[in-house]
């Protein structure tokens, strides 16, 4: 193979995260790390954040816009709909049982959402390389339109989210 030759390189061969390794095990895996982190994530439980779906490098959470998260255009406060992001992209990261933490992350608000309305994020990896990892989420509204969209970029940590 030539030197330039990018067809045969694999960024997860190079990859610090784990091999994904027997599906059903991995699905375990990350349902457990999603329980083990839930527990201890009290921002996320404290703005009503739910996750309702988890696998391997994915997440969906929900939330339902309060009324102490609108702002004063009448509309959810970005930080609110950023969190309900960065949380779906949290969990998402670190499903592999590893701790990962966010080395950085933008968001692109498209549409406002408005206060009663349930938002879902959607987490998904793009690429895990060495210790990094790129994840897009995107937000919808309870109609399916979409509210943001928002990359995260993860760091792992040299340490285990799982005993054992």
């Amino acid at each position: 193979m030539a030197a330039d030759d990018a067809t045969d390189r694999t960024p997860d061969a190079a990859s610090d995260y784990p091999p994904a390794g027997d599906p059903q095990n991995a699905e375990e895996r990350a349902r457990r790390c999603a329980e083990v982190m839930y527990r201890a994530d009290a921002a996320s439980q404290r703005l009503g954040i739910s996750i309702v779906e988890i696998a391997p490098g994915r997440a969906v959470a929900t939330m339902t816009v309060r009324d102490d998260m609108v702002n004063g255009h009448g509309v959810c406060h970005g930080g609110f709909v950023f969190a309900l992001a960065d949380t779906a992209f949290a969990f998402a990261c670190n499903s592999y049982g590893r701790v990962a933490v966010a080395a950085g992350a933008d968001i692109t608000f498209v549409q406002p959402a408005v206060a009663g309305e349930t938002l879902t994020a959607e987490a998904v990896e793009r690429i895990r390389y060495g210790r990094s990892g790129l994840y897009d989420v995107t937000v919808r509204g309870t109609d399916g339109r979409c509210i943001a969209e928002f990359r995260g970029r993860s760091r792992l940590m040299d340490r285990e989210l799982l005993d054992g």
